[in-house]
Parts: C-alpha cells; sequence; structure tokens
C-alpha cells in the first residue's frame, strides 16, 4: 500500500501576498484611524449614519487585519509539534468574531434608528459633512493602495473588496450630511443609518456563513464532491475512488484526502501523479494527500463507518 501528497499554500498567504505586506499596513493604519473619528463624531454628535459607517469602516479594518494576519501567521507559524496545521485558522476565527460584532452593532443602529422616526432629533450637519469626507477619502487612499495588489493575492483582493464596498457608506452619510446641512431635513441622519445598517446585515450574515463553513470543515461552495471523486475514478489504473474528503483551512487554501484502489496491472506512482495532477489543474487543489492501495486493501475502508 502506497500513498503521497502534494505540496501547495493559497495564493492569499504565499510569497505573493507577503510583498504587498507595506500597503496593508497603510491601508489598515488608515482605515482605524478614520474609523475612530467618524465613531468618535457620530457619538458626539448622535448622528447614526455616522456611527453605522464606523461600523461598516470595521469591517474593511478587520478585513485588511486579517489579511495581515493571515500573511504573517503563514510566515512565522510552523507547522511543527502540535500544529500540524499551524495557525491558518486564526482568520477565520477572527471573522467569526467580527460578524457577531457587526451583527450587534448594525441591528442596534437600525433599532435606534427605527425610534427616531417618530421624534427625530436634530444632528448637525457639517460635523458630519465633514466626518464623512474624512471617510470618504479615508477609503480612496486605501482604494488606491491596494488596487494593484488586489489582481496578485487573494487575501489583499477581499480586503479591497471591502473598502470598495464601504465607499457607498461614506458617500450615503455624505449625502446625508449635505441634506441636513442645507435643508435642515431632519429624517436624512435616521434613514442613512437604516439604509447602512441593512446594507451591512446581509454581507455580516455571508461572512458568518463562510466562516462557519470552514470551522465545520464543509467542503468549498464551488466543488461538487461526487463530481471530483467520479473524475478520480476515471483515472487510468483506477479501479474505484473513495473516502474522499474536501475542506478548506483558512481562504485560498483548500486541502483534500482520498484513497484509490488501483487495478492489477496498474503502476501506483503514475496513479498517484496522475491524480495530483487533476486535482491541481481541474480543481485548484494543490495540498492533497492520496493513499494509493491494490484491491484487498479497500475492504478496510469499508469497515469504517465514518
Amino acid at each position: 500500500m502506497g500513498h503521497g501528497h502534494g505540496h501547495g499554500h493559497g495564493v492569499a498567504t504565499g510569497s505573493g501576498g507577503a510583498r504587498h505586506l507595506g500597503r496593508l499596513w497603510v491601508a489598515f493604519a488608515v482605515g482605524a484611524v478614520f474609523m475612530l473619528v467618524e465613531g468618535a463624531v457620530g457619538i458626539a454628535t448622535g448622528s447614526l449614519a455616522l456611527i453605522s459607517d464606523a461600523a461598516h469602516m470595521l469591517t474593511d479594518v478587520l478585513g485588511v487585519g486579517m489579511a495581515l494576519a493571515a500573511i504573517l501567521l503563514a510566515s512565522r507559524a510552523g507547522t511543527g509539534g502540535s500544529r500540524t496545521f499551524g495557525l491558518y485558522r486564526a482568520e477565520v476565527l477572527a471573522a467569526l468574531a467580527n460578524a457577531v460584532l457587526l451583527f450587534g452593532v448594525a441591528g442596534y443602529v437600525v433599532y435606534e434608528a427605527v425610534g427616531r422616526f417618530g421624534n427625530p432629533p436634530e444632528v448637525p450637519g457639517l460635523p458630519v459633512l465633514l466626518a464623512a469626507a474624512a471617510g470618504l477619502v479615508a477609503n480612496l487612499v486605501s482604494f488606491a493602495v491596494l488596487r494593484q495588489g488586489a489582481k496578485e493575492s487573494i487575501n489583499v483582493r477581499g480586503a479591497y473588496l471591502e473598502v470598495l464596498a464601504d465607499l457607498v457608506g461614506s458617500v450615503a452619510v455624505l449625502i446625508s450630511g449635505a441634506v441636513t446641512l442645507i435643508f435642515g431635513w431632519r429624517y436624512a441622519d435616521p434613514v442613512t443609518g437604516v439604509a447602512i445598517g441593512v446594507w451591512v446585515l446581509p454581507r455580516t450574515y455571508k461572512l458568518a456563513a463562510s466562516a462557519l463553513r470552514i470551522l465545520f470543515q464543509h467542503a468549498p461552495e464551488r466543488l461538487d464532491v461526487s463530481e471530483v471523486l467520479a473524475e478520480l475514478g476515471r483515472l487510468p489504473g483506477v479501479a474505484e475512488a473513495h473516502d474522499l474528503h474536501v475542506w478548506t483551512l483558512t481562504s485560498g487554501m483548500e486541502v483534500a484526502s482520498a484513497h484509490l484502489t488501483t487495478r492489477e496491472d496498474a503502476d501506483p506512482a503514475d496513479v498517484l501523479q496522475a491524480a495530483q495532477d487533476l486535482l491541481a489543474r481541474r480543481y485548484h487543489i494543490e495540498h492533497a494527500t492520496l493513499q494509493v492501495e491494490p484491491g484487498d486493501s479497500a475492504l478496510r475502508c469499508r469497515e469504517i463507518s465514518w
């Protein structure tokens, strides 16, 4: 009985991602500073629009922070001792914590905004306008800094898309501040707060669902596991493919394991190479542990209930 495996690291955490550390640090610092500015002004003025946009900007800061963490952990955390898979799941746990926090903040903003519709308080338009303009500038800076790296690294791309989405919130708050300043319409702030809260909640749900899929070791959504199993079973020299498991270690790093029962005249080394090539080329799974076994060895696998 033989076995083999192919090593590979996702684009997110390899050397390609490491080239963009400087850009990520700039985006992280800019986003964190202006998030605090928006949050402070929002609390001081009672502007739900600013508070909700600051919460939305928090997703950018945490998104960039997780991209940084993934690259740093990949480069520094070894897989020796008890950490056979390193510390890659730290990024997933951070994403789940991020989602829980945002659910709370967005839910509070929506609840508070709905309560204000009966008697909307007077929110000073000028401070809201200035803080929103500062937030927009911060998003534009982060957008420009991350744009090139987003073409090369999936982790940087995720942070880039977060910043791109937050531009919508910053523009909305900017409009809200202008309307309040020019027309004195008190409903502009709660309406914008609800709109941004409603915008954040579905994305937060998607983030939480993605993190839980990884933690529960579900197969990646893009893959049809039965199709992968069938393709492995059709390889030359393979009599049967079974015990296939595919899961995600962290974003951009997918792993697989499978047993391949060979025909009598098959060369195990050729079967192993063909299976690794199939998984890497067609399904983009570069880290696969494959057990190549003669026909009589497959009986042992059938005795295992899970």
